[in-house]
């Protein structure tokens, strides 16, 4: 995601699919709670990036280190005037090792030296729009997503499960601030033995504060919650983070800035992010 999920951004509704005021984009760079207005039908949007979290860990291989994701990509395709087509991932992800412990699966990690790389996992999602914004309610819409075992466990990043989330999604737009807010259902597997899955109560909850017509700040609280009885199963332990950031759009293109506090002692103990949202009109649908 990324969380399930890959695992995406954030949009005021005075600077969505189209730029301009009145629309809402379905990402939400830099943040991961997902807006349940879609791009619009034929659209398209490109999103790209770097991330950094300093000391994060992966408890299955038993690694700690400072991560860098660079580039992390993005693409949604309009189906739809209330849907679109998802797909979330990176290209590389390096791992600068400061710590090794006995992880559950630390005798398959392959590496020399101090460091690690990998592919990010990809995540394959579908949001719909249930119900439009109205001025006594807010939009409401579901997301379906797959994280798929990009990322190989002989690396020490990937956990080779592949993932399931629902999540509901809801927002409302109250003079110049946008929030949004998402719960739902994760299904993790175990790493270490295939017969058994995690049910994680997932999360978020987002704002988006216009500073002017181009540039705003937002923020979100966004995570997951371990539910399974005796303790979570390894690689779904409850994680979570708190982002603060801001957007500025200038012509088509939306560029964005955030830093993150991880809070558990799985997650980073600070990062960062950086990067773009490119929407453009792609094709007519029939």
């Amino acid at each position: 995601m990324r969380a399930p999920a890959s695992a995406c951004p954030f949009v005021l509704a005075a600077a969505l699919a189209t730029l301009t005021p009145g629309r809402a984009a379905a990402q939400q760079r830099p943040l991961l709670t997902e807006d349940p207005e879609p791009i619009g039908a034929g659209r398209l949007l490109i999103e790209g990036g770097l991330d950094y979290a300093h000391d994060i860990e992966y408890p299955v291989s038993g690694l700690t280190g400072n991560l860098w994701r660079v580039p992390t990509l993005g693409v949604s395709v309009g189906i739809s005037s209330i849907a679109e087509f998802q797909l979330d991932g990176g290209l590389y992800d390096s791992l600068a090792v400061t710590q090794r412990t006995a992880g559950p699966l630390w005798n398959l990690v392959d590496m020399t030296g101090d460091s690690t790389h990998d592919f990010e996992d990809l995540v394959v999602g579908t949001k719909i729009r249930m119900l439009s914004e109205t001025t006594d309610r807010p939009s409401l819409g579901i997301r379906f997503a797959t994280r798929l075992p990009n990322a190989t466990n002989e690396s020490g990043l990937g956990l080779d499960t592949t993932d399931f989330s629902a999540v509901l999604l809801g927002a409302k737009t109250v003079q110049s601030v946008r929030v949004v807010g998402n719960v739902g259902l994760g299904i993790l597997g175990d790493p270490t033995n295939g017969n058994r899955q995690n049910d994680v109560l997932l999360y978020g909850v987002s704002f988006a504060r216009a500073l002017t017509d181009a540039s705003e700040v937002v923020g979100e609280l966004n995570g997951r919650v371990s539910t399974r009885a005796g303790g979570p199963l390894p690689g779904t332990e409850t994680r979570g983070a708190l982002r603060l950031g801001g957007r500025y759009t200038h012509g088509p293109v939306r560029f964005d800035a955030g830093v993150s506090i991880g809070l558990t002692s799985l997650d980073e103990a600070v990062g960062f992010t950086l990067g773009f949202t490119y929407v453009f009109s792609a094709f007519t649908l029939p």
